[in-house]
């Protein structure tokens, strides 16, 4: 197996554990944070449907000029806009071949490069900060009223998947 195989494997058996956790954010405390300089749930969740996008830019073109964007008003939107986002990424991965993968990129901010590394890089790092940011909203779930899915096991509001 490839690291492009291994890549599109992971992320395959990641994201239905995504959507449980986008689905569990209480729709009524979307702007709760726990602390003043801490992003809103709402911008959490939408950073990871946003990530997708970015990286389906990058893996079309080989670089992606960051804007950060206002989350939709509902948590139903962004559940909807990263399973769009996270199934585009996941067929360019399949189509891709192992030397697109092997090819430079760039993140751009303000059409400046902050990140300069292969698009396999990009591919688990932005996978990575994925899975960050999932860990912060699994904390403000369970303050927010809402019940905390399970990830990789029970949680102690889900016994996890039979």
């Amino acid at each position: 197996m490839t690291t492009l195989e291994f890549c599109l494997d992971r992320r395959k058996a990641e994201i239905p554990t995504f959507v449980r956790v986008l689905k569990a954010l209480p729709e009524a405390c979307l702007e709760y944070r726990p602390h003043e300089r801490c992003r809103t749930a709402a911008e959490i969740a939408w950073t990871i449907a946003c990530e997708e996008a970015d990286l389906l830019v990058l893996l079309e073109k080989g670089s992606v000029d960051f804007k950060e964007t206002k989350p939709p008003k509902t948590a139903g939107e962004i559940v909807s806009a990263y399973e769009r986002n996270s199934a585009a990424v996941n067929a360019a991965l399949e189509t891709l071949h192992d030397s697109a993968w092997q090819k430079k990129g760039a993140f751009m901010m303000d059409g400046k490069p902050v990140w300069e590394t292969t698009i396999g890089a990009f591919a688990w790092g932005f996978l990575f900060d994925a899975i960050h940011h999932r860990g912060q909203l699994t904390a403000y779930i369970r303050p927010m009223g809402g019940k905390v899915p399970s990830i990789y096991g029970p949680s102690g509001d889900d016994p996890g998947q039979s």
